[in-house]
Order: structure tokens, then sequence, then C-alpha cells
């Protein structure tokens, strides 16, 4: 064998260890990025002692766990995909805030954020502003109490469930041209608890809505909004239909309220199989008292029986006259407790 080929051999032996050394350093930094997890402690004991620094480092895949604590930061998530930052429990690690208007921002122009899940923590708002939700989709916020206004514009397929949301200077949860669903969550003492505007398509699913000064849920513009099994009680209204709003509204309790359900003759709204009760005017057309004996309702009229409303326990009771309505077993957020 000549010089020649021995030199290419020993050449090539040496390429193809480093291309096999290339490729499984990829695939440890792969198996890495998707596993990786970065903890959160002031007291210096995680990764990092800020949130922000904490996401800026992570990469699609990864884990934020912010341990207990008062973070007072402005928080970013945005061009991240596949993150999940989650605390130890909203009783635990409270974000504060620092300068910026809204304490957790999601997404900022021109950037957003995908398939993101933020849980377990408190976000006090700052500037009027606890989180807001700027483009991007597949954002999900569980198990989060905010003390402010959650906003969300130009994203989709939001997911807000298990949240405690109030005490804003405005609204409670607002959207506009956005796509979400709000599922299983307290929001209370707010202007507006829900607002829908734009060309948003929102869908509310057992939520407990109380203490708004206006109504539990505004639809506008051409929002959509589709109402099922939620408990809607002491507002000042129940659900407003305005503009060229359209949706449903069925399953529900609205309990003490000025107006129950309120729509213009140009909206588009079906109402079937709600529970009214202490409510002035069950049903409002254009400014206009419609009687319920008039329109072909579907309706229940009665106390709804609730286990310790002072308490703010809407449960039913047992002997509840909102049980097994129309398709429904039980209406409103809560189901009646056992026999």
């Amino acid at each position: 064998m000549t010089r020649f080929w021995v030199k290419a051999i020993v050449l090539i032996g040496v390429w193809l260890a480093l291309c096999g050394s290339s490729v499984l350093f990829a695939q440890e930094q792969g198996k890495s990025r998707e596993e990786s997890t970065w903890h959160v402690a002031l007291d210096g004991s995680g990764h990092f002692t800020s949130i922000q620094e904490a996401i800026d480092q992570a990469q699609a895949g990864d884990t934020v766990l912010i341990k207990a604590g008062r973070y007072a930061e402005d928080v970013t998530v945005h061009s991240k995909e596949g993150l999940k930052v989650i605390g130890e429990g909203p009783e635990k690690v409270f974000l504060a805030g620092l300068k910026r208007v809204g304490t957790l921002h999601i997404g900022k122009w021109p950037y957003g954020a995908t398939n993101v899940e933020i849980r377990g923590l408190t976000v006090q708002q700052h500037g009027g502003l606890g989180v807001g939700i700027f483009n991007g989709s597949g954002v999900t916020l569980k198990n989060l109490k905010v003390n402010g206004f959650v906003f969300g514009q130009q994203v989709q397929s939001v997911r807000i469930e298990g949240c405690v949301i109030g005490g804003s200077e405005t609204t409670g949860i607002a959207f506009a041209d956005s796509q979400a669903t709000l599922i299983d969550n307290l929001i209370h003492d707010n202007d507006h608890g829900v607002s829908v505007g734009g060309t948003s398509i929102v869908h509310l699913e057992r939520n407990i809505i109380t203490q708004s000064l206006f109504e539990a849920v505004l639809v506008a513009d051409q929002g959509n909004a589709t109402l099922i099994q939620n408990t809607l009680v002491k507002n000042q209204g129940g659900v407003k239909f305005q503009d060229e709003a359209t949706g449903r509204v069925a399953g529900n309790i609205l309990d003490q309220a000025r107006v129950g359900v309120a729509w213009s003759g140009k909206n588009k709204v079906e109402i079937t199989h709600n529970g009214l009760y202490d409510i002035d005017v069950k049903y409002q057309v254009d400014g206009q008292t419609v009687s319920s004996e008039s329109k072909a309702f579907s309706d229940v009229y009665a106390a709804p029986k609730f286990v310790s409303p002072h308490d703010g326990d809407y449960r039913l009771q047992a002997d509840s006259p909102l049980r097994h309505v129309g398709e429904f077993p039980y209406l409103g957020a809560l189901g009646p407790v056992s026999e």
C-alpha cells in the first residue's frame, strides 16, 4: 500500500470519527433541550434568581420551575415554543411587576408565543394590566390568580382554566380579534367580568362571574360568545350583545341582576334552558323589556337553591329545581351536592 493511500485512510478515519462525535453531540444537545428544567429561586439555590433570565435561557420544550417568593420584575415570554412556566402555587409564588404596564406579557409585536403554558402563581397587575397576551397561539393559563386585568389581542387557541381573576380597574378578561376558551374560572369584582370584542370567538363554560359593576359578559363589535353552564350572580347585568355580535346562552344561571339578557334586533342570539331568578328585567331588546310569556323561551324562573351563596358556595342543593333541565343534568357552573 502506497504512502498516499495510508494517509488517505487515516484522514478518512479521523473525519468519520469527528462526524460521529458531532452527530452524537447534536443528539445529546437535542435531548438536553427537550428535557431541560430551569429552577428559579430567590435564595440562589436554583439556576437563576430571576424568572426572566430563566425564560430567556429556555429553549423549545423546556420547563421553568419557580420556587416560593415575591418576584418584583416584569416578565415577557416571546418567540418561545412549547415552554412551561410553573410556580409552586398561587399562594407561594407572587409576581409583582416593576416598571412596565403589564406585569406578564406573553408575546409582543411582532413576535408571538406558541404552545406556552403558565401556571401555579399569582400575578399582581401593574399600570392597570396584569397579563397581556399578544400574537401567537396555543397559550394556556392554568391555576393562576390574577389581581387585575387579563387582555388578549390577535391570539388563537387561548385557554384560561381554573384561574381566579378579579379586582381589575376595568374588565376582568377581555379579548380583541382572538379565539379563546374560558373554563372553570372564578371572575370577580371587575367593571365587566368578560368582554368579547372585534372578531373574537370565545367559549365560556362552567365559570362563576360575580360582583361585576356592569354586565358579567359583554359581547360587542362582531364578536361571538357561547355561554354554557356558567353561574352569573350578583352582577349589575347578566349578558349583553351589542353592535353585530352573535352567540348562544344555554344552561346558565343568572341570579340577582338588573337585566338578565340584553340584545338588539340585529343580533343573532340563541337563548335556551337557563335559570333566571331575582332579575328585575329578564330580557331586554333594543332597550325595551320583552315579556317572557310572549317568547318561546325554555328558561326556568325559580330560585336556584345554592348551598351557601353568602359564603360563595354556588353548588346546587339536592332538591334544586335547576336539575335535569333540557339537555343539561344541572344548570350553572357547579354540580349539585349529593342527595
